[in-house]
Order: C-alpha cells, then sequence, then structure tokens
C-alpha cells in the first residue's frame, strides 16, 4: 500500500511538473517585450533569491558547503550552468521569436540525445530499435535541411544543450536542488552586473517602484524553481521509464499551444518532420524484451 501511494504522489507530481513546463510559454510571452538577454538574468538572479530561501528552510546548507569545497564538482558545475544557461536562453528567444513549434520538437528530440549521449560516454546499453529511433531522428533533421535549406538550430541547441546538461550532472552527482543553486551562484555575478549596466543606463525594464513588468519578471525564479521541485519529488517516487514517457506532456503542450493559441505556422514539411519524430518516439517507448 505504502509503495502504490508512493507511485501516485510521484505520477501527481510528475504531471504537475510537466504541465507546468508546456504552458511555460505562456509566461514567456507576457514578458515578450522584455529582451531574452534581460528576461535571462532575471531567471538567473530571483532563482538564486528563491533557492537561497529553500536551502534555509530545509536546513541544507551543509550539503552545499560540502559541493562548494569539491573541486572537481565545481568544475563540473560551472559547464552545467553554462549548458542550462544557454539552454533557457534559447527557449527564452523562441518563445519571443513566434518558435514555440520548433522549441517543442527540441524537446521531442531531447529523449534521442540522451540514449546517445549515454551510449557515448557511459557505454550504456543500446537496443536495435532505439537505435532505429535514432535513425529516424536523424532522418528528420536531413529533411529539414533539404526542405528549408537550413539546419533546424533551435530545436537542435535546445536537445544538444539540455542532453550534456543532464551528461554534466550525472557526472557530477549532486543533489538537484543544491546543485541548481550552485549554477546560478556562479553565474550570478554576471547577471548582476549587466542587471546593473542596464538599470543605471535606463535601458532595464525593470522599474522601481515595480510595476506589471518588474512583477512578472520576478516571476522568473517562481517558474523555475517550482516545477523543479515537483520533478525531483516524482524522481524519487516512480521509474526513470514512466518518468521518461510522462516527459512528452510538456512539449506536447507547448506545441498545441503554438497551434491553437498563438497561430504559429505549421506547414506540411514542419508536419513531416514532427510525424518522423513521433514515429522514433513511439518506437523508442517500446520496453525492452527482459
Amino acid at each position: 500500500m505504502k509503495n502504490f501511494t508512493q507511485e501516485k504522489q510521484g505520477t501527481i507530481y510528475a504531471i504537475l511538473a510537466f504541465v507546468f513546463w508546456g504552458l511555460v510559454p505562456v509566461y514567456f510571452k507576457a514578458v515578450s517585450q522584455v529582451t531574452p538577454l534581460e528576461i535571462l538574468i532575471h531567471r538567473v538572479l530571483w532563482s538564486l533569491f528563491f533557492l537561497i530561501i529553500i536551502i534555509l528552510l530545509t536546513k541544507t546548507t551543509k550539503n552545499v558547503i560540502k559541493i562548494l569545497k569539491d573541486r572537481r564538482k565545481l568544475k563540473i558545475l560551472v559547464i552545467s550552468s553554462i549548458l542550462v544557461s544557454g539552454n533557457w536562453l534559447t527557449f527564452i528567444w523562441a518563445v519571443s521569436n513566434n518558435q514555440i513549434v520548433e522549441a517543442s520538437l527540441g524537446y521531442y528530440r531531447n529523449p534521442l540525445v540522451n540514449v546517445t549521449l549515454g551510449y557515448i560516454f557511459f557505454k550504456e546499453r543500446v537496443t536495435k530499435t532505439q537505435l532505429f529511433a535514432i535513425f529516424l531522428a536523424f532522418l528528420a533533421i536531413i529533411y529539414q535541411l533539404y526542405k528549408l535549406g537550413e539546419l533546424p538550430m533551435v530545436s537542435l541547441i535546445l536537445a544538444f544543450s539540455f542532453g550534456f546538461y543532464g551528461l554534466a550532472r550525472k557526472k557530477v552527482q549532486v543533489e538537484s536542488v543544491s546543485g541548481l543553486f550552485i549554477e546560478t551562484l556562479l553565474i550570478s555575478p554576471i547577471a548582476l552586473i549587466y542587471f546593473i549596466y542596464l538599470f543605471k543606463s535606463g535601458n532595464s525594464d525593470f522599474a522601481y517602484p515595480l510595476n506589471a513588468t518588474s512583477y512578472l519578471l520576478i516571476m522568473a525564479g517562481f517558474v523555475t524553481i517550482v516545477p523543479l521541485i515537483w520533478f525531483n519529488s516524482a524522481a524519487t517516487r516512480i521509474s526513470m521509464m514512466k518518468l521518461g514517457f510522462l516527459q512528452y506532456i510538456g512539449p506536447s503542450i507547448s506545441f498545441l499551444l503554438a497551434i491553437f493559441v498563438y497561430n504559429e505556422p505549421f506547414g506540411f514539411d514542419k508536419l513531416v518532420t514532427f510525424i518522423i519524430i513521433w514515429i522514433a518516439l513511439v518506437i523508442f517507448s517500446i520496453p525492452r524484451k527482459k
């Protein structure tokens, strides 16, 4: 009964996290008048603020200090902080520039990228069906290159930056909230310097006294931290296979928002690309034979 309750709670937490992430474009559309780089610095600074509160409330400062003293882990977290910042900036830019469909495609590709990186760096076993799924994903990229005359850079950057971010976090093996706190801490000096520059030069959209835009920018930390806490709660309660399957909720919601709410163009060429990726994901999700 206890395991069933854990499973049920984990499933609810996972659904909450992925639904939230799927709806995140609504938030970034609300602040689309702000430059992506300024949104990013507020996401970093306010995430750091909320994470400090969480760490103090959960009394996990010792974990943070222990990580900060480990030079090897710190070096890897520097790399992961750059990767996650690049991922955040690309996604914000994509939403602001009406490329939510392309961003969704990137997160659909992510599980296939993860399997590839796991095989290359950790010698993880890859089944024939997974190899075929990866081949189909590669075929979708070739198709886009052929039809559009250019690589789908947004989806590729999102998929690979998040894939390599996951790889770095697997290498460093630190608790998620503490790790994210250190990542934001490492890049916060740059974010703070840029924020001060924008504010003093009068080019910042963050105003004091606070206006509606300022409150929305403060919410960037909330938007970042809340789904992460739910995701962490889910990851400790349900299997990775179930978590991976539920992961598709996020990009699916974003995709539907892009088409039916924000009226992004979705021509035949993109439809073909999505069909190839969806087939690849169905094949990828086929359970291994024991």
